[in-house]
């Protein structure tokens, strides 16, 4: 299957199961199990319940389906970082 054929839909977690998978509302209303992409896994993106997050299916199997994107919300703190504290390189 090539990636033309994959469907991709927005919705939000609404439980964290075991195995890193998640079931999935959609904006349709249909519920989904997803599994985490590997590239959120290889960079160790968290998903919770209540993130917003796009899921990508296959046409074939519209009850399975795949995170790929986390969407960022104003839920986090999203200001500037604070300093580092102590160590570093500092010459005095």
């Amino acid at each position: 299957m090539s990636k033309e054929e994959l469907i991709t839909f927005e919705g939000v977690v609404t439980e964290v199961l075991p195995d890193a998978k998640f079931r999935v509302e959609l904006e349709n209303g249909h519920e989904v199990i997803a599994y985490t992409a590997g590239k959120m896994r290889k960079f160790r993106i968290k998903t919770i319940a209540g993130d917003r997050v796009t899921v990508e299916m296959s046409p074939y199997d519209l009850d399975k389906g795949r995170l790929v994107f986390r969407h960022k919300d104003d839920r986090g703190f999203s200001g500037p970082r604070p300093p580092a504290r102590g160590g570093g390189n500092r010459r005095r």
